[in-house]
């Protein structure tokens, strides 16, 4: 098998064995647990990649290592190029799948769910009524609910095991969920950016998540920031940007892994 050169470009030799040997092999065992011991810093790396996103991490690490060992089973050193290459995009996707069937549903609170079927039937009533899709201000107003609460909504898309879009919500011919969710929300395919964001804010410090907030949930001008924070408004400016580019670079690391499952 022709690999790249890495730090385990020693392990080529036991790939090509262990997939050589039949499943009742004495020796496959034993293969199989070094080559487990040996790419398991990489299942543990990837599973710490999405420990910002609400799991323990030893469960994740658990979940990654079920992925390296699916990776293992199905990997053909005569059809691959190089293990890395599958095992990564293995492992991410059996990460990503215990968070779509088994974290996010058990997690998610009954109000968040009622929240987003109020938030859904909200969007496509306005929306005709509009000409365009509301937002989350309006939606707010109109629903008698926060901002944040509308956010939560909206990010609660992916947390749980969607209803039947014939279950009946109501009296009446058309009450069903498919006939009020007849728009799409663009906002769910940023679920996991929120998430990830989420979690980065939480760490800054007590200042700068105030003033993110002043300006992105309450909307104040930087001037209004500046009295709030007893600071200049150059300062609230300079605060910002730098803030805001701290984040940016957080996210792009975080997704540095995703790049390499289009490789």
């Amino acid at each position: 098998m022709a690999g790249r050169s890495s730090d385990y470009d020693e392990y080529v030799p036991l790939l090509e064995e262990y997939a050589s040997l039949p499943d009742d092999h004495p020796r496959r065992e034993t293969v199989r647990e070094k080559l487990v011991v040996g790419f398991l810093p990489v299942a543990r790396n990837i599973a710490r990649r999405f420990a910002r996103r609400g799991e323990p991490t030893d469960d994740l690490e658990q979940v990654a290592s079920l992925g390296l060992l699916h990776a293992l089973e199905r990997f053909d050193p005569g059809r691959e190029r190089d293990f890395l290459s599958y095992a990564v995009p293995t492992i991410m996707g059996e990460v990503r799948r215990h968070f779509r069937d088994s974290a996010w549903s058990v997690r998610t609170p009954r109000s968040v769910k009622d929240r987003y079927v109020a938030v859904g039937s909200a969007t496509a009533s306005m929306s005709q009524k509009l000409g365009r899709a509301p937002t989350a201000h309006e939606l707010a107003e109109h629903l008698g609910m926060t901002r944040d609460e509308v956010a939560e909504a909206i990010a609660a898309h992916g947390s749980y095991q969607p209803a039947s879009l014939d279950e009946s919500l109501g009296d009446g011919d058309d009450s069903a969920l498919v006939d009020i969710l007849g728009v799409a929300d663009g906002e769910l395919d940023r679920v996991e950016v929120r998430s990830m964001v989420r979690a980065l804010v939480r760490d800054l410090p007590e200042r700068e998540r105030t003033m993110l907030a002043l300006r992105f949930v309450h909307e104040k001008t930087q001037a209004e920031i500046a009295s709030v924070l007893c600071i200049s408004q150059m300062h609230v400016s300079r605060l910002l940007t730098r803030t805001l580019a701290a984040l940016r670079d957080q996210i792009e690391r975080e997704s540095e892994i995703d790049q390499l499952v289009a490789v």
